[in-house]
């Protein structure tokens, strides 16, 4: 009976792991290793489940521990932030954690469904349906890819990918190098060599990701630009509140803009959180002869638009003799930013103001400012990057930064900021773009187009950060495909590879497909 349900007990723990392989909760760091150990322990226990049922159940175990680690923070903004009741908040977070490992659940039994043998092409199909569940992830009613484990390898030796194959390609190389470090574990357990092959895969692709060149290496340097960028630590539960929160971000955020010396400053999302016929009269017009003459500029968070007409979630940009420049948000946060369709109830149960925003379009223009193209992103915007590349379909007006405007103070002081900022640090690395990222409690930081943090404020103070920023021209293989074919090669790879094993295992003499 316990051997019947170790397993079981075993799938969450490895999935918990995986959790904290994106970001560690003691140092925040991301563990690649780790990745791979933990998605191994589950592809050797779905290899070995003795149908696809069980598989699917190991899979859906270890997914939703996996998931509910990632983001149990949603937590804080449920109960903390939208005063939803305890119970209910709680449960919110465990029923979207199960519904979204129910695509782990549907890959891992495929695959045991599938049984492609215990060989390089079993594992190459383990971690093409393992893609196939990510990018479902990435796309389903929007998409909630937080987390993804290709993430953990932003440090690693498959770091290397990242310009050409972007996360969710490394995310494929990770799957099938843990199948195949489970296989040639079995392999040694039972003194079977068959699975050298997959182990000799798994230290081939290793050492080639480790030496791969990329476009990263070049010179493609668009110039230096000097830089603030502003923490203005607006506790969350004030920052919305006309008593409190309000004024002190009008009066610092307004004092800092007008004392900045750098040649750009980036204050956070909605670093004004009123709508502009909300403002004292005169704030915003003052803001903008501020930066009307003289050789400085400013990106902006601010919502624009109207209670009656609709509002987005924007970023304006400001600088000598132009008119006033403004990014609207494409990518919103359910029920945060906009409300589903029959899911009006359970919004009306929290307190979210600004809840039922308006979209902006795909591929926005870039605010140009000495030399450089600045392309604004809206907090969990940077986590589509198959998005940001549609601005670089056109090479002559791609962008040479990212800037990302953010504000988690939503989730309090949690592993949030951590995983936002492996987030950021992997577009830069697919990119060869810096990232500079101005946010209201952190991780306000200068990102290179290395994925490496050159600059960073400490977290939950107010502050400004001063440093500089070098853009970057050229265009990586990955943000050439992304921006012309968006995820469809991964798409044929996630689909064609089980289709490919369907087909194999039906022509097999005396075989049928387990049921």
């Amino acid at each position: 009976m316990l051997a019947r349900w170790l397993p079981f007990a075993i799938a969450p723990a490895a999935g918990l792991a995986q959790a904290f392989s994106v970001a560690t909760p003691w140092d925040g760091q991301p563990l690649w290793w780790l990745q791979l150990l933990s998605l191994a322990v589950l592809a050797w226990q779905v290899q070995n489940a003795g149908s696809w049922r069980r598989a699917a159940l190991l899979g859906w175990a270890f997914a939703i521990a996996w998931l509910t680690g990632i983001f149990w923070w949603l937590f804080i903004s449920m109960h903390s932030y939208g005063g939803l009741a305890a119970p209910l908040a709680a449960a919110a977070v465990l029923g979207l954690a199960a519904f979204l490992a129910a695509y782990y659940a549907l890959v891992c039994g495929l695959f045991r469904a599938l049984a492609p043998g215990d060989t390089a092409w079993g594992a190459i199909v383990f971690g093409a349906l393992w893609l196939l569940a990510e990018l479902l992830r990435v796309t389903v009613f929007t998409g909630f890819p937080w987390g993804a484990g290709g993430y953990a390898h932003v440090d690693g030796p498959l770091a290397g990918l990242a310009p050409w194959l972007g996360v969710h390609g490394i995310a494929f190389v990770a799957a099938v190098l843990a199948c195949a470090l489970a296989l040639l574990a079995e392999g040694a357990w039972r003194k079977a060599w068959q699975p050298a092959v997959p182990a000799a895969v798994l230290a081939v692709l290793l050492a080639a990701a480790q030496w791969l060149p990329s476009d990263t290496d070049r010179p493609h340097s668009g110039g230096k630009l000097s830089v603030a960028l502003l923490q203005g630590n607006i506790p969350q539960g004030e920052k919305f509140e006309l008593g409190s929160g309000v004024p002190l971000a009008l009066t610092w955020y307004a004092q800092e803009l007008a004392r900045a010396t750098a040649t750009l400053v980036v204050a956070p999302e909605t670093a004004i959180p009123l709508l502009p016929n909300q403002l004292p009269e005169g704030y915003l017009s003052a803001v903008g002869r501020r930066f009307g003459a003289g050789a400085q500029a400013a990106l902006l968070g601010i919502p624009l638009g109207s209670m009656a007409e609709g509002y987005t979630n924007s970023v304006i940009g400001l600088k000598p003799g132009a008119d006033t420049y403004h990014y609207d948000k494409h990518h919103l946060v359910p029920f945060g930013e906009f409300i589903p369709p029959l899911f009006r109830w359970f919004t009306e149960m929290m307190n979210i103001p600004l809840g039922d925003f308006e979209r902006g379009a795909v591929g926005q223009s870039s605010f140009e400012w000495q030399g450089q193209r600045l392309a604004p992103n809206i907090c969990y915007e940077d986590l589509f990057g198959e998005e940001l590349g549609a601005r670089f379909a056109d090479p002559s007006s791609a962008p040479t930064i990212f800037v990302n405007v953010s504000n988690i103070g939503w989730f309090g002081d949690s592993i949030a900021i951590d995983q936002h900022l492996q987030i950021s640090r992997m577009r830069a690395l697919e990119f060869d773009r810096p990232m500079l990222r101005a946010t209201n409690t952190g991780a306000t930081v200068v990102i290179d187009h290395r994925g490496r943090v050159t600059h960073a404020l400490p977290r939950h103070t107010r502050g400004v950060l001063l440093g500089e920023v070098e853009g970057r021209t050229g265009i990586t293989p990955y943000a050439w495909w992304v921006s012309r074919l968006g995820l469809w090669p991964l798409w044929l790879l996630a689909l064609g590879a089980p289709a490919l094993a369907y087909f194999m295992r039906t022509r097999r003499p005396g075989r049928a497909v387990v049921t």
